[in-house]
């Protein structure tokens, strides 16, 4: 049986690499010079592949602190490594420590070392996490072959190198943080998605757990976005340190028309957004936006699907305080309120529930520190 065997490679974030025995043969701390080991090249190529499919590599070794030090003066291997923790603590706090500086889920993590003890230490206290070998990485990468990757996938780990930048001046910037989130000029702009950014819509729905609605697979989502009545939203955004690109998509369902007394209704069977930008208002202004667009199509109620997991708290919380409340009918009735034979409809499942509120009134406003522009404006 394969190491990855029931292995789902769009959970996938980060590879975390051991240093001595896995990144390199020797023990760097015996060196009897500060010249560090010599990389295995298979190792650099591997980390190298998973890069050009948009998985980080990060590194978690116990060894004494200077050893990151001294790999910071070879800048093409330490270039290779976002987040990196080198220190004698317990291999699943250095996996806690690292995911915590990405803003991804510990259970996003794969960790890679030689040492049993090691494997066996993270299993225990991280279950959700995937331990192999060095010699299963030939099966780990073999595990993404054939997989569509995206202009995002390409750019992703430039981002990340991009955000450690970003976190680095908000721990430097002298006033609060909602002072550094109005000086880093963000811009979030809305629009309807082109042909081209479809691919990273589907990567979202696949990927994101904290701020995804209902995990609507990415089959569904493409099935659903050409269907009559419904279109895919995406976001993009942008800071003073560069493009975030598009963080954020969302299916919008507008089957459901005025008729009879009942209010004409946008439904979205999928909200979905980069973990990225958690923290900073992003899907809150994306979510917003969304409420005045269908406001001023005519809409009177907004609606949400939702699937309560582990991990998407936040955007259960998100939803909440934008005054959304669950609905009386069932989640496959509700969605579109058109009936179960419709494909948004069919979309929903036995767990999942769908949030609503109405349109009339004042709309909940986007964080002050954020611009927001619909994507056509923007271009115009």
């Amino acid at each position: 049986m394969s190491v990855t065997d029931g292995f789902d490679p769009d959970g996938v974030k980060c590879v975390v690499w051991d240093l001595d025995g896995t990144l390199w043969d020797e023990i760097a701390v015996e060196s009897a010079t500060d010249d560090l080991p010599t990389p295995r090249p298979e190792a650099l190529a591997a980390i190298d592949a998973l890069a050009a499919r948009g998985v980080l590599s990060s590194i978690a070794s116990r060894s004494a602190p200077s050893v990151l030090d001294r790999l910071d003066a070879v800048p093409e291997v330490r270039a290779r490594f976002l987040a990196p923790q080198v220190s004698w603590q317990d291999k699943s706090e250095s996996l806690r420590r690292i995911a915590k500086d990405l803003g991804i889920a510990v259970d996003a993590l794969v960790l890679v070392d030689d040492s049993p003890y090691e494997r066996a230490e993270v299993e225990a206290l991280l279950p959700g996490v995937r331990t192999l070998a060095p010699e299963d990485v030939t099966a780990l990468l073999a595990a993404f072959e054939g997989r569509e990757v995206t202009a995002e996938s390409r750019e992703r780990v430039r981002r990340y190198r991009t955000e450690e930048t970003r976190r680095a001046e908000g721990e430097r910037f002298e006033g609060s943080r909602e002072e550094f989130l109005r000086w880093c000029d963000m811009r979030l702009s809305v629009g309807a998605a082109t042909a081209d950014e479809i691919p990273r819509a589907l990567e979202l729905a696949a990927r994101t757990h904290r701020l995804n609605s209902s995990g609507l697979t990415p089959d569904r989502l493409r099935e659903l976005a050409s269907s009559d009545g419904h279109e895919l939203y995406t976001a993009r955004m942008t800071d003073r340190f560069g493009e975030y690109g598009i963080i954020g998509a969302a299916l919008v369902d507008r089957t459901r028309r005025a008729d009879r007394g009942t209010p004409a209704t946008w439904s979205v069977p999928l909200l979905a957004l980069s973990c990225r930008v958690a923290g900073r208002g992003a899907a809150a202004a994306f979510l917003f936006r969304l409420m005045e667009r269908a406001r001023e199509a005519g809409a009177e109620e907004f609606r949400v699907t939702l699937r309560p997991t582990d991990a998407n708290l936040e955007m259960r919380i998100l939803l909440r305080q934008a005054g959304l409340r669950r609905t009386d009918a069932p989640a496959t009735a509700t969605t579109t309120g058109v009936g179960d034979a419709t494909p948004t409809a069919r979309a929903t499942t036995a767990d999942s529930a769908v949030l609503g509120r109405t349109l009339q009134g004042d709309l909940p406003g986007s964080p002050a520190w954020l611009h927001v522009s619909d994507r056509e404006d923007a271009e115009a």
